[in-house]
């Protein structure tokens, strides 16, 4: 990402800014400018809905109703007409119109007159509809509660520039629609995640955010420093560690939504700080894990959005039929003709493939991670509808459970939708002495070089020393799941904050 320079407001904004705080001083000079005294008692969404049958609802039936309403919410268009005027109010919920007469308002129709789109206000009074249909709210009181001292953005074009739109995202929740339905669904998809997963038994949990030693993912931490204890920490990669040791523990099905921090690039697909369900089931092997993930994303597609159909980048995912489980060396072969079943194993082979393929590696690596390495250049963007790709070699599955039919490879899988890794589960590895290996073979890969190794981590040995039960894992990107469910193609445009550079000043 280049480096941003904040852009000075132009003239003609320059001069609306001084006219709105102009009329603020005034506001300030008569008393109190920022009142907090108005409490609604209505929404403009619930309205619209409760009143949406026009036939019925006229605008003698409303009034005939005598309901009085208290809505509050910026003031998002305005129309002067003499003795009567109309303005679009904009609240959590939804708009609606009101309609202003002199004669109803007294002094408080002048004042309006100076309001400007953008202010926030509140509005007391009945319900009509106008001649073209639109249900309004027929005022008899309104007030001013907070000036907006900058202009909106122009309707008609919003906030073109996609930048501003990340680092102004309080103004692109106003004037972008499609933004504030990304998030409301964002919510609404945790949310339905929560519900299911504790009719299932399994119980919420929180995990440490800060580590002492970094670990359940290969990935580079970021590192703090607490100051009292003159000691190193970082931010955790993945909480996976800790959970399982809470089923040591017992705690046989726990969860936890909360954020990763990985210390990579930022891209499309990647934020450094990004969103995680991580859930483990004790007696699970990775074949109920991959059925879990596929009911717990069809579920919420149905409830979220009322189908399982999405389009997502120009493609279209059908999450209804059963997801496709195909292994990754038969995924390769299958896209790499020239590569056969004994090259799957063989690291010189694999190495000759990958110079041919054009795909750079290094001399430690493996068959495991050469194999990976070709599945991700010649597979992954081929996985349109949702596929589990499994059988993962052991060499790049440092906490999976080694098969027991085929060795060198795991019971893991990984779930891929349009070309883009959604999920990644496994049976875990719960002997004691296979795992410290592991992890001696990830200490000998970073001091080799490799700063996206694991570290060793004694505690979590001793902890499965203890015994833990069988047990299948599962991690699923939040942050990709509401991409694809919304049909967005940047990570950026599912967070609220995503990561900028800092301003500079001009």
């Amino acid at each position: 990402m280049t480096e941003s320079t904040a852009t000075p407001a132009p003239a003609d904004e320059n001069h609306l800014i001084a006219d709105r705080r102009a009329k603020l001083a005034a506001l300030r000079a008569k008393g109190n400018a920022y009142p907090n005294d108005f409490r609604r008692s209505d929404y403009a969404g619930d309205l619209q809905a409760e009143y949406a049958d026009a036939a019925r609802w006229t605008a003698e039936a409303l009034e005939g109703q005598g309901r009085q309403v208290k809505l509050a919410g910026r003031m998002m268009a305005k129309r002067v007409m003499g003795k009567a005027s109309f303005a679009q109010l904009m609240d959590e919920s939804g708009r609606i119109q009101l309609f202003l007469q002199a004669n109803a308002l007294g002094e408080a129709y002048e004042a309006f007159k100076s309001f400007d789109v953008g202010d926030i206000i509140a509005v007391e009074g009945g319900l009509t509809r106008t001649r073209t249909g639109e249900l309004s709210v027929k005022a008899t009181s309104l007030r001013l509660l907070v000036k907006s001292l900058r202009p909106l953005p122009d309707k008609w074009h919003g906030l073109s520039d996609v930048e501003q739109r990340y680092r102004q995202r309080y103004v692109d929740l106003i004037v972008t629609p499609e933004a504030r339905d990304v998030f409301v669904k964002r919510s609404r998809i945790i949310r339905h995640i929560r519900s299911w997963l504790d009719a299932r038994r399994f119980l919420e949990v929180e995990t440490p955010m800060m580590h002492y030693i970094p670990g359940g993912a290969t990935a580079r931490p970021f590192v703090t420093h607490h100051n009292a204890l003159d000691l190193d920490l970082y931010l955790r990669v993945a909480p996976e560690l800790y959970l399982k040791r809470l089923v040591v523990g017992g705690l046989e099905r726990v969860y936890e939504i909360n954020r990763n921090f990985r210390n990579e690039g930022v891209s499309t697909r990647h934020n450094p700080e990004f969103t995680m369900l991580e859930l483990y089931e004790a007696y699970a092997t990775y074949h109920e894990i991959m059925d879990l993930t596929e009911a717990l994303i069809r579920d919420t597609a149905r409830q979220v959005l009322g189908t399982t159909r999405v389009a997502w980048e120009g493609a279209e995912i059908d999450l209804g039929p059963a997801f496709r489980r195909w292994r990754m060396d038969e995924a390769v072969r299958h896209h790499n003709p020239d590569i056969s079943a004994a090259d799957c194993t063989d690291a010189e082979a694999l190495r000759r493939h990958c110079e041919r393929l054009g795909i750079r590696y290094k001399p430690s690596w493996g068959w495991g991670k050469l194999l990976l390495e070709i599945f991700e250049a010649t597979v992954e963007h081929h996985l349109v509808q949702p596929t589990f790709i499994t059988a993962h070699p052991i060499e790049v599955s440092p906490l999976a459970r080694a098969s027991d039919d085929d060795p060198g490879y795991t019971d893991r899988f990984e779930l891929f939708v349009n070309g883009k890794e959604i999920a990644n589960g496994f049976s875990e590895l719960n002997d004691p002495d296979d795992q410290r290996e592991r992890f001696l073979a990830q200490v000998a890969a970073r001091e080799g070089g490799d700063d996206e190794a694991m570290y060793f981590d004694a505690d979590y040995i001793r902890a499965l020393e203890y015994g833990m039960a069988p047990t299948g894992g599962l991690g699923v990107g939040i942050d990709r799941l509401v991409m694809m469910l919304t049909g967005v193609g940047s990570i950026r445009d599912v967070l609220l904050f995503p990561y900028m550079r800092p301003e500079q000043s001009a």
